[in-house]
Formats: C-alpha cells, sequence, structure tokens
C-alpha cells in the first residue's frame, strides 16, 4: 500500500475538507462497521485509508484493508488520522465514497418519511434509523434539511442508510403530485390524536422543522393532521421523538391486523 505521512498530501487534504462540513460529489464514511457494510453494498470506495498502527495490530482492520485493491487502500500516519477523527476514539479506517443518489419513483405507493427543513443533523439521523426500524424503505429530504451523509447524521443513524432509498433537495410540494396513497402530517393545530381513527395500510408521513413544524403551503396538502396527546404544561415533543410514536403506531396497527384471524363463514 502506499503511504500518506503528510498532512499536504493531496487526497488527505481532500478528506479534511471533507470532514470539517466542506461539500462537493464524494463523502467520508468513519468506522469499521460502516466501511464494511458500504463494501458489502456497493463495492471498493474510491479511496480507503487505514490507521498504519492499528492496522498491524486489529484482524478485522486487516481483513477489510485486504478485501481491497491496492489502487484504492492506503495506510496512513496515525497522528493524521487522530485529526481527522470526529470521535474520541477512531476506528482506525476512512472510506471516500460518492454519495448515492437514488432517482426518486414516478408514482409514490408505498409507506415513506417526508422531512421538511429539519436542521438537526442528530435528529435526521434518529429519522432515518427510525424510518428503518419501522420497516419504512423510502425517506424524502427537502431543502434545508440537513445532509443525510454528513458525518453527524451517519454517527446518529447508526448504518440505518443501507436499509432506505434518501432522496435528498426533494420539492415536496411537487413529489405530492406523485403521491397515489395519503398524506399524513404532524400538527397540533386542527389535528386529530394519531390514536383515535383507523390509520391508512399505507401512507406518506409528513414532519416539519423543529422550531417551525410543518411549512403551511404543505399542511394545506395533508390529507390529514395528527398530533401526540402529552400531558398539559409540557412543551411539544422533539420532532424525532414524535416520528417515532406515530410510525410505530401505524406499524402497530397493521401488524396487529395481519394477524386477526379469520372471520367465520
Amino acid at each position: 500500500m502506499k503511504h500518506i505521512s503528510s498532512r499536504d498530501n493531496p487526497q488527505y487534504k481532500r478528506l479534511a475538507r471533507l470532514v470539517a462540513g466542506k461539500r462537493d460529489s464524494h463523502i467520508v464514511l468513519e468506522g469499521i462497521h460502516i466501511c464494511q457494510t458500504w463494501l458489502s453494498h456497493y463495492g471498493e470506495p474510491d479511496l480507503a485509508l487505514f490507521d498504519i498502527e492499528r492496522l498491524q495490530h486489529g484482524k478485522e482492520l486487516s481483513q477489510l484493508a485486504q478485501a481491497m485493491s491496492s489502487r484504492v487502500a492506503l495506510t496512513c500516519e496515525a497522528r493524521l488520522m487522530h485529526s481527522l477523527s470526529q470521535v474520541e476514539h477512531g476506528q482506525g479506517v476512512y472510506f471516500l465514497v460518492a454519495a448515492p443518489q437514488p432517482v426518486p419513483p414516478a408514482s409514490i405507493d408505498e409507506n415513506c418519511l417526508w422531512l421538511d427543513r429539519i436542521q438537526d443533523p442528530g435528529n435526521v439521523g434518529t429519522l432515518l434509523r427510525t424510518a428503518a426500524a419501522a420497516g419504512i424503505q423510502h425517506v424524502y429530504l427537502s431543502e434545508g434539511t440537513a445532509s443525510a451523509w454528513s458525518p453527524k447524521v451517519l454517527r446518529s443513524a447508526q448504518g440505518a442508510h443501507f436499509s432506505l432509498s434518501i432522496y435528498e433537495h426533494a420539492d415536496l410540494q411537487v413529489e405530492y403530485k406523485k403521491l397515489a396513497i395519503p398524506l399524513i402530517a404532524t400538527a397540533l393545530a386542527q389535528g386529530e390524536s394519531v390514536y383515535s381513527q383507523p390509520l391508512p395500510a399505507r401512507c406518506a408521513w409528513l414532519v416539519g422543522n423543529e422550531g417551525q413544524g410543518v411549512h403551511a403551503a404543505l399542511l394545506t396538502l395533508a390529507d390529514r393532521r395528527v398530533f401526540i396527546p402529552q400531558a398539559a404544561g409540557v412543551e411539544s415533543l422533539n420532532v424525532a421523538v414524535a416520528a417515532a410514536i406515530c410510525l410505530f403506531e401505524h406499524r402497530r396497527q397493521h401488524l396487529a391486523a395481519g394477524r386477526r384471524p379469520a372471520t367465520p363463514a
């Protein structure tokens, strides 16, 4: 493997810029598990950088390095790897990869989650992880939502990205025209309890900005508005918590419906 020993190396400098939040067509993945998952789903990265000291003593890291060609795999000084790390104890590997850009479907007829201007990366990551856990496979992110593939979102989502089709920079009003299922928005105004009426088998869930909620123009498009009843005198729930309650209530209702015995003739 080629070795990087200077922070002036062009490949290292590019990684450093991306880790610092600069955007281009590529993203940086950090950690053994997420890099292994990328490799199994998408194949070799454009670049793989390994801590030379950890590589000599870590079996799992060594196996990951051996799974790639010398064309993409490089070693790097430990001090330089430490400077890149976004966590206290890095795992000694970074992948440089092109961010996946799936093509949105022409018609939306499966359960999905729409994020309207969710700004906090931790919330976005938790929402992606929750969607995957609830069996949802499609997530739409409007302009103004934190980048799905940013380091903080990746850490929060804990690998959920690889179970999802994630459509970034979506114009949700345009996507609305493709809906073949109801749109349900979370909102206090003119809303009903999420527990008060049966939820449709398939729907698009719409959650909004942490401070402002769902944009008014999108709310007017919603077929239903729901809220989560809570104790008096308490501020509204965090958006990721609220979405989790709604998605799993939806899942609970239809899992239960699927277990009902057939009605006798």
